[in-house]
């Protein structure tokens, strides 16, 4: 076939053909090696990726809670009896029945994995309270539970007064969490 070619002055374009058609065959190897190994490599990672255990805040679950509950003494009992000293020393805990949530929104921030709440908080009790704790529960768009962070807060809120915080950090947060829900669950008299 170069015979015909070079009678007519083409000799040149058929040999270059054939590398073409070489360098083709071989780049076409070359890539199909290539998505072979990207597949292996997206199926090893895969696996090991399955392997991990869920990490505690991300797991659909419901987790057990690291405080215990104290159940109140009756007045009868001798472990009621507490000293002076004790007493002085334990911090004064407000009573929640004053404190609630009036108004609250929430935002993601850090790229979409961080929680920022803004909340006014409402203290209607005789005096004033600080080092707040708030818990978030936040859901999915069907409602199903998904992860809890909580947060103290060290500011102060006077007696009979509220206050507004504006994008407090919660935490990391599933991607797929749309609704949250905070609530105080604790407080220290200031």
């Amino acid at each position: 076939m170069k015979a015909r070619f070079d009678r007519i002055g083409l000799g040149r374009f058929a040999g270059s053909s054939e590398r073409l058609a070489r360098a083709v065959t071989i780049a076409s190897v070359s890539f199909g090696r290539g998505l072979l190994w990207l597949l292996a490599a997206i199926i090893v990672g895969c696996g090991v990726w399955m392997l991990l255990p869920l990490s505690k805040g991300n797991s659909a679950e419901p987790m057990k809670s690291d405080v215990a509950t104290v159940e109140p003494a009756t007045p009868g009992d001798a472990a009621a009896v507490v000293s002076p000293i004790t007493q002085a020393q334990a911090p004064a805990a407000a009573e929640l029945d004053g404190l609630r949530i009036s108004s609250q929104t929430w935002r993601r921030g850090g790229l979409g994995s961080k929680a920022l709440v803004t909340f006014t908080l409402r203290n209607d009790n005789d005096y004033a309270v600080k080092d707040l704790e708030i818990v978030c529960a936040f859901t999915r768009r069907d409602g199903s539970h998904l992860t809890d962070r909580s947060r103290v807060l060290a500011d102060t809120v006077t007696m009979k007064s509220r206050k507004t915080f504006a994008r407090i950090a919660v935490g990391f947060i599933n991607v797929n969490a749309d609704q949250a829900k905070c609530s105080v669950v604790a407080a220290r008299r200031a």
